[in-house]
């Protein structure tokens, strides 16, 4: 019987190794996600950074297709990808933002210091609404369809070859 308690722990330690082996060393860490893709987007109210009136996500869509951009002033891949972004905007994308659990001012110092390409930009104070989308870190991008189907989700900072494919879910490419 002492001998079946002392093997035990050998047991278990080697149990564990075998889950790490065909787990742990087959999984993929820059996987993120799509959950979102196919489904209606939230539409949570938030209140505009602007202004600070509570907004509906709904009506700042304006009821065409548009990328929800999550941000934070904080975030230095946010830097990497506010010229993807800007050249979003000049393909008359329309962009929404949504400031990350951000300091208001800290956004509104970080969009004059490094471009504003949003139509409107929302401001997730707690993270409720990151939540809601499933955001794993920032920045990250939601293509959403005019009638709210979110279409497609980036993680990470944009490369061209990403913005690319982004705005063919947009205009529906």
């Amino acid at each position: 019987m002492k001998r079946w308690i002392a093997l035990t722990p050998l047991a278990v330690l080697g149990t564990l190794g075998v889950l790490f082996a065909t787990f742990g060393l087959h999984h993929d860490p820059h996987f993120t996600p799509d959950a979102l893709v196919g489904q209606p987007a939230p539409a949570p109210t938030l209140p505009a950074l602007d202004t600070t009136q509570p907004t509906a996500l709904a009506t700042a869509r304006a009821g065409q297709p548009v990328v929800i951009d999550f941000f934070a002033s904080w975030c230095i891949p946010c830097l990497q990808d506010a010229p993807a972004l800007m050249a979003m905007k000049q393909e008359g994308v329309r962009v929404i933002g949504i400031a990350y659990k951000d300091d208001p001012a800290a956004s509104r110092d970080f969009l004059a210091a490094h471009g504003d390409p949003f139509a409107s930009v929302l401001v997730d104070r707690d993270g409720r609404t990151g939540v809601d989308f499933g955001v794993t870190g920032v920045p990250e991008a939601f293509v959403v369809s005019a009638d709210g189907k979110v279409l497609a989700k980036h993680s990470g900072p944009m490369t061209p070859p990403d913005v690319e494919a982004l705005l063919e879910k947009v205009q529906g490419r």
